[in-house]
């Protein structure tokens, strides 16, 4: 029988939920160091893009002595996250504008399928970088850096927040705690190695008991903050917790004035 429940994740009962799900067992375990554990789901994105479209659980432990190194936080991430299996629907919505998509990931390829007009994404999560391509009649052709800063049908999702180039950044670092919707989260800070990016960097929070990425913002060349993600809502499907709503909200630079929002939701 299909499970399908859902947890807000705007206050502690929503995220007891995630905990209580979880088997005693497994409890004890994620308590070991950061290289044992081994829970991680969707819920991201940012995080995972859409992922942060699509991460759930990364297996974090918030037990240990001293925080684990953004280089470990996200080695793990890239790892657990390519070996997912899920078929999904959802949709981008801003305003009245609603684009369905379908979501189907097979170990570390994942593809975004659009219609009206039809268009095809594929991302291929590799060991150290990540690929964005065109599926076209004749094969793939891969996304130029001007391509990817662009618009995914006028929302405000761009095609690099889909390719999660930024888990690749090589400058990255824990700049400490901090509380995310009533959550202890890990502080990240993240690097672009070159001006082909259209975020400078960007700060993830990483919540220290699930693994899930709550928040992820990203500031442009001139240090001001332009676009948010945030996690609002994730649901359980056949046992396994997925990324339900999340929201993208484009902001004024150098301000907390949101220009746009979008929200990226998840079906079954």
């Amino acid at each position: 029988m299909r499970v399908n429940d859902e947890a807000r994740m705007t206050n502690d009962e929503g995220m007891t939920k995630f905990e209580v799900e979880i088997p005693k067992g497994k409890q004890r375990g994620m308590r070991s160091s950061f290289k044992h554990s081994s829970l991680f789901r969707h819920s991201s994105f940012l995080i995972r893009h859409f992922a942060f479209a699509v991460f759930l659980l990364i297996p974090l432990s918030a037990h240990t002595q001293s925080p684990p190194s953004a280089k470990e936080i996200l080695a793990s991430v890239r790892m657990m996250e390519s070996r997912q299996q899920i078929d999904l629907q959802g949709q981008l919505r801003q305003d009245n504008n609603v684009i369905p998509f379908h979501l189907v990931q097979n170990g570390p390829m994942i593809r975004y399928s659009f219609a009206n007009p039809d268009e095809v994404l594929q991302l291929r999560l590799g060991e150290k970088s990540s690929r964005l391509d065109l599926v076209t009649g004749e094969g793939t052709e891969q996304f130029e850096a001007a391509k990817l800063k662009q618009k995914i049908r006028g929302t405000g999702v761009t095609y690099e927040d889909l390719a999660f180039k930024f888990l690749y950044w090589p400058a990255a670092r824990v700049l400490g705690e901090e509380n995310v919707r009533t959550r202890n989260c890990w502080k990240l800070q993240l690097r672009a190695p070159s001006r082909e990016s259209q975020y400078s960097n960007v700060l993830l929070w990483v919540d220290k008991a699930s693994g899930a990425l709550m928040r992820m913002e990203g500031y442009d060349w001139n240090a001001q903050l332009v676009k948010r993600f945030e996690v609002v809502s994730a649901q359980k499907i056949e046992g396994r917790w997925f990324l339900k709503q999340m929201r993208i909200e484009e902001l004024q630079p150098g301000t907390n004035r949101a220009l746009s929002r979008t929200y990226l939701e998840i079906k079954k």
